[in-house]
């Protein structure tokens, strides 16, 4: 599952979660961004409980990603202990997002 996270929200559901997070940055508007949406839900199935899954709608809350210089969408931003240890932009296959996601689980 995908959870919606907000400008509000941000702070204690990414920077303060126990677990790694990868944040998709996206817009409605936006083709790839919709793309990416099916392989993050199968990918978020494949790593419950490991890593947490959020989106980021960029047009309702654009205070997060200016902070994080998202300039880009889709931008996936992957987060661990607080700190992005690692970016994604555009729209990828499965094959190359989930070598990225594993890595936040050492």
């Amino acid at each position: 599952m995908v959870k919606d996270v907000t400008d509000a929200t941000f702070d204690a559901e990414v920077l303060k979660s126990i677990q790694p997070v990868l944040v998709d940055m996206w817009a409605p508007w936006c083709g790839p961004c919709r793309q990416v949406r099916p392989t993050l839900e199968k990918l978020s199935e494949k790593f419950a409980g490991k890593v947490k899954f959020c989106a980021m709608n960029v047009d309702e809350n654009p205070k997060t990603p200016a902070q994080y210089r998202v300039m880009s969408i889709p931008n996936m931003l992957l987060i661990k202990n607080g700190k992005v240890v690692d970016t994604v932009i555009g729209s990828v296959p499965e094959g190359v997002l989930a070598p990225k996601i594993e890595a936040l689980t050492r």
